[in-house]
């Protein structure tokens, strides 16, 4: 089992930032693939970003340019960083880890966005 915390969630203003972190525990294969997803009320999950542990990062075109995933192997952490937001990503952001073994999800934080 993988457990993935979350933090750094809240309320910001448009053109604002955040930065949200997620730390894994448990039986973590050191193989692997993180990511951020997001899902606001009445809409489905969507891909945000993802970032493997060899580096290479993938991200949705809405956030291109404007999000920069990171991660640090050795804390088991992955990081979003969250520029220039909008009110449409408003959303509850869950943290994602996906291996050839096994995948979990974090609880969720909260994003909100102000017009």
């Amino acid at each position: 089992q993988v457990q993935l915390v979350e933090s750094g969630g809240g309320l910001v203003q448009t053109g604002g930032s955040l930065r949200l972190s997620c730390a894994a525990s448990g039986s973590i294969f050191r193989i692997n693939t993180m990511g951020w997803y997001r899902q606001a009320p009445g809409k489905q999950r969507e891909l945000v970003a993802t970032i493997t542990s060899g580096g290479i990062t993938n991200y949705a075109d809405s956030v291109k340019g404007r999000f920069t995933i990171s991660r640090d192997n050795a804390k088991n952490t992955v990081y979003l960083q969250m520029n220039s937001l909008k009110p449409e990503d408003t959303a509850v952001y869950y943290c994602n880890y996906n291996s050839l073994r096994n995948r979990s999800w974090g609880q969720g934080t909260q994003v909100s966005v102000s017009s």
